[in-house]
């Protein structure tokens, strides 16, 4: 509960900061503000995304023994195995090892291309963009858009939402 307490007075410390631009114009503070909430939201539905996707991939995590974990730091691509021998004489065909090992690493790309998939067309994710476009759009066609303040606000957005993010969807480690 204390992360929702203050992730939620990030969120008016920057909101009280944006109202201060009102003081300079309406159009500085509009395009403040769209973009602030735009990248706001991308980075929180990010953030949730992933945290989810790790959490379920961590869910299905099988712990290794002490030992296995150990070979694992030492020889991470088993290169050191005594499982496989080849018989003297004979000669390996460089290009055929070569290809399958290809093979072998563009399944394992594409198996986590499709398990990092929801992460990446999440709606949360979806949703802020689209905000963002819909905001950027909607600025230009009332003549309200100024790239500088926009930039700017853009980035602190992705600040915001960043420090918000990592308070409400990291854990402490004890």
């Amino acid at each position: 509960m204390t992360a929702l307490i203050k992730a939620i007075k990030a969120v008016l410390l920057f909101q009280i900061l944006l109202l201060g631009l009102w003081l300079f114009s309406f159009e500085l503070f509009i395009n403040a503000e769209v973009a602030f909430f735009s990248a706001f939201f991308i980075m929180m539905g990010s953030m949730y995304s992933y945290k989810s996707l790790v959490s379920k991939r961590l869910a299905g995590y099988e712990d290794l023994s002490e030992d296995d974990l150990i070979d694992k730091i030492d020889d991470p691509y088993d290169l050191y195995s005594e499982d496989v021998e080849m018989p003297e004489g004979e000669e390996v065909d460089l290009k055929a090892v070569v290809k399958e090992e290809k093979a072998r690493l563009k399944g394992h790309t594409t198996k986590n291309m499709a398990t990092a998939a929801p992460a990446m067309v999440s709606m949360y994710r979806v949703g802020g963009y689209l905000l963002l476009v819909v905001g950027f759009i909607g600025l230009k066609n009332n003549d309200l858009l100024s790239l500088w303040p926009y930039m700017i606000a853009l980035s602190v957005g992705v600040l915001g939402g960043f420090v918000v993010g990592k308070g409400l969807f990291t854990t402490s480690r004890p």
